[in-house]
């Protein structure tokens, strides 16, 4: 028996990921990735960095994505809430510009896979979130790109968003019109 559910989303390739919890009176316990079945179900992925950060409420971190060397991400939420959102960004994909999204939170430990040539980005709607996220290739700081979380076109519904925090890098991302990215992949 699969300790996981892969669930589609509208986007293919992206998934929303449910881990069975087992718990009792005492907490619980969750296997978070098992590569095994990841790939039973055609994520073949081969993770090389994890990365973890931690925001407070109306922290807005995104769309980012990598120029040239372009990560698969899987992502989690330890404590707290997010609305989590990946935008495709493939040459030629049938939903290049749309976006996929769902909230992951400490209590629901949903994941969502991310495949490489997406942006990602996530809105924090608790008070605090701690956010992991597993990358298949390694961070390069120089290869940092990104589109504005607001773009008309791509018109992510990120529900109430009075007051969004986002750092100067944020505020100043081009629209996927005027950026132009693409991932041929």
């Amino acid at each position: 028996m699969s300790k996981f559910t892969f669930v589609n989303t509208a986007i293919e390739g992206v998934y929303i990921i449910e881990s069975t919890v087992y718990g009792d009176d005492r907490g619980y316990f969750t296997e978070t990735y098992n590569e095994n079945e990841f790939k039973a179900n055609g994520l073949n992925y081969t993770f090389v960095q994890d990365n973890q950060s931690k925001s407070k409420k109306g922290v807005l971190r995104g769309l980012h994505f990598q120029k040239t060397y372009p990560q698969a991400k899987l992502v989690r939420v330890l404590e707290g809430e997010v609305f989590d959102v990946a935008v495709d960004l493939r040459k030629g994909s049938k939903t290049y510009g749309k976006w996929a999204g769902v909230i992951l939170s400490g209590e629901n430990k949903k994941q969502f896979i991310i495949p490489r040539g997406f942006a990602h980005g996530f809105y924090v709607l608790s008070e605090t979130a701690t956010f992991c996220y597993k990358c298949d290739e390694f961070y390069h700081p120089e290869d940092e790109g990104g589109i504005i979380w607001n773009d008309p076109d791509i018109a992510i519904d990120w529900g109430d968003v009075t007051g969004v925090l986002l750092s100067e890098k944020d505020k100043n991302h081009k629209t996927l019109k005027e950026s132009k990215a693409v991932f041929d992949l």
